[in-house]
């Protein structure tokens, strides 16, 4: 279910179920001239277009303009829109917030972009995983008053954060491809990998035909293949619905 599509009755039966409300969050960024700027939001926004067939999951609209960086390549001619994180923050904490008071207390957000660093963390991601935890702590403060974790009704919190099942557990950022598939399927930027990928979830954001050896970064894409790609996503798709299922 798309929420921009939604009526008011499935927004709160959605609620009462506690379904996922899922963003996909990435970037516009130059991708060599073999592949389209929107690969890291276009990849988490056709897998989830494929769980929503199959699971029971809002897809919230996505957000493309997250902080890319110019470390690839400048800008000029190039595509690349970079938004500073401190913008990101105020941007989140404000969305988060709405969608709290709204009611929505089961919220993922899935990124592609840098999440090789995900454990560290890098622009786009902490800018949403801060927004998330104030914006939870303020709405906390404000609906249970100060002092309402060390309420008599809060002494199994940490039974609660053990089960995640914690207030701090209403909003989840989780990177478009875990560890483990990291490690199957490495990281790369316009590469062997996310070609392949884009051959396998949006194969009409590749077109080799406009590939360049110029750029050291995707030399890789010459072996990227349609095979290789449907191998990736069928590990995303499954650890992705794992996440939502919970």
């Amino acid at each position: 279910m798309r929420y921009e599509m939604m009526f008011a009755e499935d927004l709160r039966q959605a609620i009462k179920k506690n379904t996922p409300f899922v963003i996909p969050v990435g970037v516009i960024e130059y991708h060599s001239e073999h592949c389209v700027f929107g690969v890291d939001t276009l990849l988490v926004v056709k897998a989830l277009e494929i769980i929503e067939k199959e699971i029971d999951i809002v897809i919230c609209p996505p957000f493309y303009y997250g902080a890319a960086s110019y470390a690839v390549e400048p800008p000029e001619n190039n595509g690349t829109i970079h938004i500073p994180s401190k913008t990101l923050h105020i941007f989140a904490k404000d969305l988060f917030t709405g969608m709290l008071r709204i009611g929505i207390k089961n919220i993922h957000i899935f990124i592609h972009h840098q999440s090789e660093n995900f454990n560290a963390g890098m622009p786009t991601d902490l800018a949403f995983k801060l927004a998330a935890r104030e914006a939870i702590f303020e709405y906390l403060e404000k609906e249970r008053g100060e002092g309402w974790w060390g309420k008599e009704e809060m002494k199994d919190y940490y039974d609660m954060h053990e089960k995640g099942s914690d207030p701090f557990s209403w909003i989840k950022l989780h990177p478009f491809m875990d560890e483990e598939t990291q490690k199957k399927f490495p990281i790369d930027h316009a590469g062997e990998q996310e070609t392949s990928l884009m051959l396998a979830f949006c194969p009409e954001g590749v077109d080799m035909k406009r590939f360049t050896e110029k750029k050291w970064y995707s030399l890789g894409a010459k072996k990227a293949s349609l095979e290789y790609g449907l191998a990736a996503k069928e590990m995303i798709l499954r650890k992705m619905k794992e996440v939502l299922r919970g």
